[in-house]
């Protein structure tokens, strides 16, 4: 079985990992030169930490976790108006017991698959026909394509549409890059919230670094801005707003890794077309409102390899994907109350209630309604996929072994044949 799997961040590499353990031929084909260094922080969440457990990357990520203790909300003085620590609702909250930049964690899957796994930097699919062309010319063969490309995904693009049909705009534009570590963070991540929509959070790193987030909400759209547009707009939009933002504003242009999108939430109603099949943000994701999509994209990974190592057919493999994270997407995907509203407010009293609202996050009957909420991170129990054990580990032989290549022959008109 070869398996082309396109985007080598979170889902990609982790599905890479489960396909070889199955027993395919897998290649991953990044347009980035090289893996994407740092990124903002990331959550584990619930099951999506019982698949890391099973990747034996657990060690590996406690190595490089943030110490983040919890998430307050601040005036422009900076004072406390309301402060959520991280062991608040069994470490599923605000801030998750497992947080980790982005970057780190997509290295770690990437060494855990470079010796077993073909990566291609610099590259990207084109086309999917018969035989699948990449940007730099070359052609090539394989039974099934994975678009794990994130948000704007290349792969959607080319097997399902365009990016208008699957991609929902949420009224808003955010902005991370990394900065000098204040010195008073204490280990706490910090918000705050300025009239007009804007919302500033700094969260603590290691290293004598922190990372900032400027976000802001709009009607207006902002397509293909440079790297200098995005710095002007985002000075325009935060000059004049107080707390750290002057520091911020002042870091910004030197910022290396600025990275600058729009807020958006991701639905396609079936993730596979033909032999193309999508997993993680490039068939589901919440936006950064929801904070489920690493978590989902790991489980989406472990869930469909697994089911593509004990079925007879693609067909039936990604009909199985589909039903067994369906209630998992849909919990994982909805925003929380108020959606961006609630995030970015955009008048004085609605900062006053919001912060109110948060400072009584911790009692009742608010506790009860938010454990619900972070409770989605549980709303799937995982099959063990005997495909996937490892060599020391028992495994009963299913004769509904995989068998791609008629299926290959039957698509020869296409993803969408």
């Amino acid at each position: 079985m070869r398996v082309l799997i396109s985007g080598a961040g979170i889902a990609g590499p982790a599905l890479a990992f489960w396909l070889h353990r199955a027993g395919a031929d897998v290649t991953v084909v990044e347009r980035a030169p090289e893996p994407r260094p740092g990124g903002h922080a990331v959550d584990v969440r619930g099951v999506a930490r019982g698949v890391i457990e099973k990747m034996g990357a657990r060690e590996a990520i406690r190595t490089k976790q943030i110490d983040d203790r919890g998430f307050a909300l601040v005036d422009a003085r900076g004072r406390r108006m309301a402060a959520l620590p991280a062991d608040m609702f069994g470490g599923e909250g605000i801030v998750a017991e497992i947080e980790i930049a982005r970057g780190d964690l997509a290295r770690i899957l990437y060494d855990a698959t470079a010796n077993t796994v073909t990566y291609r930097f610099g590259d990207r699919i084109v086309d999917i026909g018969e035989e699948v062309t990449f940007a730099g010319g070359r052609k090539d063969r394989f039974d099934v394509v994975v678009g794990a490309d994130g948000v704007r995904s290349g792969v959607r693009k080319i097997a399902f549409g365009p990016h208008a049909d699957y991609v929902r705009p949420l009224g808003g534009y955010a902005s991370y890059f990394t900065v000098q570590d204040p010195g008073d963070l204490d280990n706490w991540s910090a918000m705050f919230n300025a009239p007009g929509g804007r919302a500033v959070l700094v969260r603590p790193e290691a290293g004598g670094t922190a990372k900032a987030s400027l976000s802001f909400r709009t009607k207006e759209v902002y397509d293909r801005l440079t790297r200098d547009e995005q710095i002007r707009l985002l000075t325009e939009r935060f000059t004049g707003v107080g707390w750290r933002v002057p520091t911020l504003l002042a870091q910004l242009p030197a910022a290396k890794d600025l990275y600058f999108d729009e807020v958006s939430q991701v639905r396609v109603d079936k993730w596979a077309r033909g032999r193309v099949v999508l997993v993680g943000d490039a068939g589901y994701c919440g936006s950064p409102l929801g904070g489920m999509g690493t978590s989902m994209s790991l489980v989406g990974a472990y869930v469909l390899a697994g089911e593509m190592s004990g079925s007879k057919s693609p067909e039936q493999a990604f009909a199985a994907y589909q039903e067994q994270m369906a209630d998992y997407v849909a919990e994982g995907t909805q925003l929380p109350p108020g959606g961006i509203a609630m995030s970015a407010p955009n008048g004085r009293l609605a900062i006053r209630a919001r912060a109110l609202s948060m400072s009584m996050m911790n009692h009742w009957p608010m506790k009860q309604m938010l454990a619900k909420q972070f409770g989605k991170a549980e709303a799937i129990t995982l099959r063990d996929y005997p495909g996937l054990a490892q060599d020391d580990e028992p495994v009963q032989h299913d004769s509904r072994a995989l068998d791609l290549h008629p299926y290959r022959v039957r698509t020869a008109g296409g993803p969408g044949a």
